[in-house]
């Protein structure tokens, strides 16, 4: 069920405001993460609670930490379509959740976050796994784990 964009655009900017680009279109998720070199956070947006008050709280209190990705891009599940679609192609082997929170380096899914791991779970224990996601592959000194 698509929502009114006016009823969107606090959700939107929630991200937007910390500098995390929207990826609207396919084309917008192939320029910034197709065959792109360095890390990238992928925020998969969505209307529900869960999201209101654990993922994107999390995803602010995360980018505040020292050591962030290169890039903090998001898509926004049931609405722009085609763009979250593309998205989720990219996180090989995961199902689509909404919300959900992938680390992506060099192209490939290094850390990724599903619904199940984000309800019920406060967002500072949610910003803590993505600081240590972003410690472990985000500095040039990291080491895979």
């Amino acid at each position: 069920m698509m929502y009114p964009e006016q009823l969107l655009i606090p959700m939107r900017e929630e991200l937007t405001r910390l500098g995390v680009q929207e990826l609207r279109t396919a084309a917008d998720v192939d320029a910034s993460l197709v065959g792109q070199p360095g890390t990238a956070l992928v925020v998969v947006n969505s209307v529900c609670g869960c999201a209101a008050r654990n993922a994107r709280p999390a995803v602010a209190m995360a980018l505040s930490h020292a050591v962030k990705p290169d890039v903090a891009t998001t898509v926004f599940a049931g609405q722009d379509v085609e763009a979250t679609q593309r998205a989720r192609s990219l996180f090989v082997g995961y199902r689509p959740s909404s919300p959900s929170i992938a680390l992506m380096k060099d192209g490939d899914v290094v850390f990724m976050l599903e619904r199940h791991q984000i309800e019920g779970r406060s967002a500072q224990e949610i910003a803590a796994d993505l600081t240590r996601a972003f410690d472990a592959y985000c500095s040039s000194a990291a080491q895979p784990a």
